[in-house]
């Protein structure tokens, strides 16, 4: 089974005369098909610690590692989704999903590309504004054609920047919702990562949640998510487990700022 490292990673930036060191000895492990959220303080890190696995940056120190194999980020298989939605504004919804396509796989047809858009656009329902483009969709929608575009790329790994941030509660709750329904039944067993402030959030769609401390970024806890696949929201919040780990998350994230 295919897993992804972060090995012994440092990263230091130079900031006018002094050196600022953004986290420090981070070793995560990520197994395939694991659904790993990392939760944390604003400035710990997080999106640091995604921006290398996905090639974006270099670390000052450390590695990363696939299948035990020293990799730069960026030959890892992945996909990303960002919280800012990252749509070509003169593309339609499918022409964005159908080149996300064209990119990952160079050998399909157009008849296949065409198709396969068409499906995810259906699975994000989003089938009658196929040809809308980015300015006429609400923030939510802009939000289900980045995620459908990143799906139907097929990557082996996912990696979202807060993606559902910019919505407002309501359409967060929908996203997390369809989010579970493609990882659980389009592309179950693929590898997802997702950077998040949301306790709630982390807990409902993860297998395992790192929390991270500031100064510098480092990993606090590692805590496992034991419900049950596939997750019915109004059950889980209703259990005293739930309660539990929610309290526990809470106590860690907070902890350091009220010190």
């Amino acid at each position: 089974m295919s897993e992804i490292r972060l090995k012994d990673i440092t990263v230091t930036y130079k900031e006018k005369n002094n050196d600022y060191t953004a986290v420090k000895d981070i070793n995560i492990s990520i197994k395939e098909g694991e659904f790993l959220s990392i939760i944390g303080p604003s400035g710990c890190g997080k999106s640091t610690l995604l921006s290398i696995l996905a090639g974006l940056s270099l670390p000052s120190d450390g590695y990363v590692l696939y299948d035990e194999q020293e990799v730069q980020a960026i030959e890892i298989d992945s996909g990303i989704v960002f919280q800012n939605y990252s749509l070509f504004p003169w593309m339609s919804a499918k022409k964005n999903i159908t080149f996300g396509i064209k990119q990952a796989s160079k050998d399909k047809s157009k008849k296949e590309i065409e198709k396969i858009a068409d499906d995810y656009l259906e699975l994000v329902s989003l089938s009658d504004f196929a040809n809308k483009f980015p300015a006429q969709l609400s923030g939510g929608m802009k939000q289900r054609v980045a995620i459908a575009r990143t799906f139907a790329r097929n990557p082996s790994v996912f990696l979202m920047d807060e993606p559902f941030a910019a919505v407002d509660a309501k359409n967060r709750v929908v996203l997390q919702e369809l989010l579970l329904k493609l990882w659980d039944t389009v592309d179950k067993n693929k590898t997802v990562v997702l950077v998040t402030h949301d306790i709630d959030e982390a807990i409902l769609l993860s297998d395992r949640i790192i929390v991270m401390g500031t100064g510098p970024g480092t990993i606090k806890k590692e805590i496992n998510v034991d419900f049950e696949r596939p997750r019915d929201r109004t059950k889980i919040i209703k259990t005293k487990e739930y309660a539990n780990l929610r309290h526990k998350l809470i106590s860690l994230f907070y902890d350091e700022l009220i010190q």
